[in-house]
């Protein structure tokens, strides 16, 4: 049997571990816990159990207006502060700790020490390398990176990839079980600071920034320009295929043949910006007078969240329609 095989065999675990009660672990639990899992959470935070069922009440509503699995209850996520406690039966560990390396190695340290020797232990880290994370522990070969995006309990996809001493039957393990969830997993071949998706997202940061500190466009327009230009189409089809659609009957090709060269000096032309303190004034005070535009934050924040839900469901429907009502 394939490692693959066997993974996906077993790829359903029910007691779920979550290490830090923040806006990332609350999200997590919640999703878990409308998958049918058991979650326990843990924080040493003061107040982090008051903060963590806040957070879920909102969460709850949207998961259960999407739909729940068969068990699913928000009943099934408790609150367990001391971290030995929390992690001892759990089968599948998603840390999510402040991101810093001397933080994620204790809290590692302290997970080998306190779990079963074949319970993953994943982080949620958004630019950390797992090798640098794994070296505390004995059992390094279960020890690997899944990196969802914000909220998890929404956003389907996770990057999956594990460190120069993770066993590639436990990132397997890791891939098939977050299928089986109903996530989007992506097996990054290497570690790489960032990992995909975010430094997709720095590179265009990297632009806007440039723009707006060259007088360009401002930061409205910039919001415009994404927001009801490229980002309707990358809500639907990625960047390569979105470009072969560019090409029309000749596809991706043509749209190299007579773009590559443009595209390339335009490549050239971009600049790496510094973040100077001039620049970073700029950026926050048109950022907020964006937000301030459309509401206050919280207003803003859900609102795109219940477009978000709308623009799944969309999607869902689309790929049942094209594969005959078949997932």
């Amino acid at each position: 049997m394939s490692a693959d095989t066997a993974a996906a065999a077993g790829s359903f675990v029910e007691r779920i571990a979550v290490v830090g009660a923040g806006v990332i672990g609350a999200s997590w639990a919640a999703y878990f816990a409308a998958r049918g899992c058991d979650v326990v959470v843990t924080d040493p935070a003061p107040g982090a159990r008051a903060a963590l069922e806040s957070m879920l009440t909102p969460q709850w509503a949207q998961l259960t207006a999407i739909g729940l699995a068969p068990g699913a209850a928000c009943e099934r996520i408790r609150f367990e502060p001391v971290l030995e406690r929390a992690v001892a039966d759990a089968e599948f560990v998603q840390e999510n700790g402040p991101e810093r390396i001397e933080i994620k190695r204790r809290i590692f340290e302290q997970l080998d020490r306190w779990t079963a020797p074949d319970t993953l232990l994943v982080t949620s880290s958004s630019g950390l390398l797992v090798s640098d994370i794994q070296t505390v522990c004995r059992h390094p070969e279960r020890v690997l990176l899944g990196h969802p995006f914000n909220p998890p309990h929404l956003i389907p996809l996770v990057e999956v990839v594990g460190g120069s001493r993770t066993g590639a039957a436990e990132v397997a393990r890791a891939l098939a079980f977050y299928r089986a969830i109903g996530k989007m997993p992506i097996h990054l071949k290497r570690e790489v600071p960032g990992h995909v998706a975010n430094r997709l997202q720095a590179a265009l940061w990297r632009e806007a920034f440039s723009l707006v500190g060259a007088g360009i466009a401002s930061v409205e327009d910039i919001e415009t320009a994404i927001e009801w230009g490229p980002g309707l189409r990358w809500a639907l089809l990625g960047p390569f295929a979105n470009m072969a659609l560019g090409g029309g009957s000749g596809g991706i090709r043509h749209v190299l043949e007579h773009l590559g060269p443009p595209m390339v000096d335009w490549w050239h032309d971009m600049v790496t910006p510094e973040l100077t303190a001039s620049l970073s004034e700029t950026i926050i005070a048109a950022t907020d007078a964006e937000i301030e535009k459309r509401g206050d934050r919280l207003a803003v924040q859900r609102r795109r969240e219940e477009q978000l839900i709308a623009l799944l469901e969309l999607k869902a429907a689309k790929v049942l329609s094209e594969h005959g009502g078949r997932r």
